[in-house]
């Protein structure tokens, strides 16, 4: 397994969740990570993404101003901290690594090549 996310569960609208995503190193390294969501009967959809460096962070209009996504290269790990949660934020959560070699790659999973077995966020209103 190239790419494991974990740190999803239970939580009641309001509240919040810290969702991380540890790679290999090899996966890691010069590639940018993402995370993406899957809803029941909806397609999977970008959520949140940042670059191999650290020093370019996108978001999903969905969820901007209410997460954050950051980055430990030392440990090989990127981290989405969830705030505000929202029940139509419920889903099966995904990170993926990939390059990111045009503005906007980032947030079209085509363009990921590692992925990882996802974790599930479950909102309760």
């Amino acid at each position: 397994v190239q790419l494991q996310a974990s740190g999803g569960g239970l939580v009641q609208a309001g509240g919040s969740l810290s969702l991380s995503c540890r790679a290999s190193k090899r996966t890691f390294s010069n590639n940018g990570v993402g995370w993406f969501r899957q809803a029941p009967g909806k397609e999977r959809e970008f959520v949140s993404a940042i670059s191999w460096s650290g020093g370019s962070t996108y978001y999903a209009d969905s969820v901007k101003g209410r997460s954050t996504i950051s980055r430990d290269n030392a440990k090989n790990t990127v981290y989405l901290q969830m705030n505000s949660l929202k029940p139509e934020d419920t889903a099966v959560y995904y990170c993926a690594a990939g390059r990111f070699l045009r503005a906007g790659w980032e947030r079209s999973k085509e363009n990921y090549d590692y992925w990882g077995q996802g974790t599930l966020v479950t909102v309760s209103s």
